[in-house]
């Protein structure tokens, strides 16, 4: 079907890789349209097919995944048509350094292989759809490296592609002048667990064209400009566990 999400799977486990890809396309919407064992084959398959979404593991033989989605998105750059694939990294590593260096090289979202087979899914969809998703044990990665301006080593920390601009004071501000309704609250945790709008919909039992209108207020009202950037703050904050 035209409307199926086209993903590509790099991954060198190959029980894992067909395991998933076996998997994905039972589930109606989604087509698995190549699959690698290297990063270099990867990295052909993703300029060559231009995927919707590309799985992608960290620990590949030859260049990694954080490095093959580097050069991605360099190769991506100088594409005519400039295809809008997004990168989901999929791991068993959680440690910061790694996390963030993910998200420098281009990665959309970061979700652990631990992960069921519906988290899974709801992660595509939500990455297809140009949001991030992250892991909920990652999102803490990524609030705890926000919280330290200096590391242990006393050297100034270089500027992070995760972005969050806005100091605590500033939030109680912004959280003080535009007050999140309960349902908001409740719309906001959601995003936070990592769910995507269609989830967030049934989970609440309201329209997902609801759901969208709350997540634009919400962005407004934490003044942030996509779904991490939301969840970070709400986290930072403490408007959510």
């Amino acid at each position: 079907m035209t409307n199926d999400i086209r993903i590509t799977l790099i991954e060198d486990h190959d029980l894992t890789r067909v395991g998933m890809k076996t998997a994905l396309q039972q589930r109606p919407g989604f087509q698995v349209v190549g699959e690698a064992a290297n990063g270099t084959d990867g990295l052909k398959l993703l300029t060559n097919l231009k995927p919707d979404v590309a799985i992608v593991d960290i620990g590949l033989p030859d260049i990694d995944g954080i490095e093959l989605t580097r050069r991605f998105r360099q190769a991506q750059a100088q594409m005519e048509d400039h295809p809008d694939t997004k990168v989901l990294i999929l791991t068993l590593q959680d440690q910061e350094d790694t996390v963030l260096a993910a998200f420098a090289a281009g990665a959309d979202s970061y979700c652990m292989k631990d992960v069921s087979l519906d988290q899974l899914v709801d992660a595509l969809r939500v990455t297809q759809e140009g949001n991030s998703w992250i892991d909920p044990a990652i999102a803490r990665v990524v609030l705890r490296q926000t919280q330290s301006s200096v590391p242990q080593n006393g050297a100034p920390i270089p500027e992070q592609q995760v972005s969050i601009t806005a100091t605590e004071p500033e939030y109680n501000q912004i959280i003080e002048a535009y007050p999140l309704t309960e349902r908001e609250l409740e719309v906001l945790q959601l995003i936070v667990d990592g769910c995507s709008n269609a989830a967030i919909a049934e989970k609440l039992y309201i329209t997902v064209g609801t759901v969208k209108t709350h997540v634009r207020n919400i962005l407004n009202k934490l003044c942030a400009d996509d779904r991490t950037q939301a969840a970070v703050r709400a986290l930072r904050s403490g408007l959510v566990g």
